[in-house]
């Protein structure tokens, strides 16, 4: 698929969009929270400018190769940044992963799971992706719930599946991980069935 400029999605509350480097400030003091770095598989801790430039140079690559596709979470009426969301696709089986953290201040609004449906809407009628799959440590049930209202179905539980490498556990300690799955022909139906905003 060919696009000339990075995709911009739009919600009801929400715009997901390429992120910007006045962002920065706001990821690094965001994605810093011990909280999110619980609650993700890969988030360093602590997490620098550094660290900031290095996500925002892998979104681009990722929508230059066309096989990442990773966006600013933004508020519609304020343009405000909220957290990040993403697709790495995974090309030859056309399918991708979904991965998405969100600002503790904005958490319990419904924010990540009015992302997720724009981004899964995304996968399906833009990308055309026949399978997305998403993944949660077995401690964040918060994000099991956002899969779940999204339509996906768990596929499977992962022990002692990743090592953590962050510090929020004890050094070299397994995490376990529950995968979730939609297919389109699954989205479609429940487009059909209750339509998606």
């Amino acid at each position: 698929m060919t696009m000339r400029q990075f995709p911009k999605l739009v919600s009801e509350r929400l715009i997901l969009d390429q992120i910007k480097p006045s962002d920065i400030p706001d990821i690094v003091s965001y994605a810093g929270n011990i909280k999110i770095v619980e609650n993700t598989r890969t988030m360093p801790h602590p997490y620098h400018e550094e660290d900031a430039i290095s996500w925002m140079n892998m979104a681009n690559e990722g929508y230059k190769n066309k096989d990442q596709y990773i966006f600013a979470i933004r508020l519609k009426d304020t343009n405000a940044f909220l957290g990040g969301i993403g697709l790495s696709l995974d090309n030859d089986n056309n399918r991708a992963e979904l991965g998405y953290w969100l600002a503790e201040d904005f958490w319990n609004m419904g924010f990540t799971t009015e992302a997720v449906r724009a981004i899964l809407r995304f996968g399906f009628e833009e990308l055309h992706l026949n399978k997305i799959i998403a993944v949660y440590i077995t401690t964040n049930e918060a994000s099991g719930k956002v899969m779940i209202k999204n339509g996906m179905v768990k596929e499977g539980e992962f022990k002692d599946h990743d090592i953590k490498k962050d510090h929020t556990v004890e050094e070299g300690a397994y995490v376990s991980l529950i995968q979730y799955r939609v297919l389109k022909s699954e989205f479609e139906t429940q487009l059909k069935n209750k339509p998606i905003p």
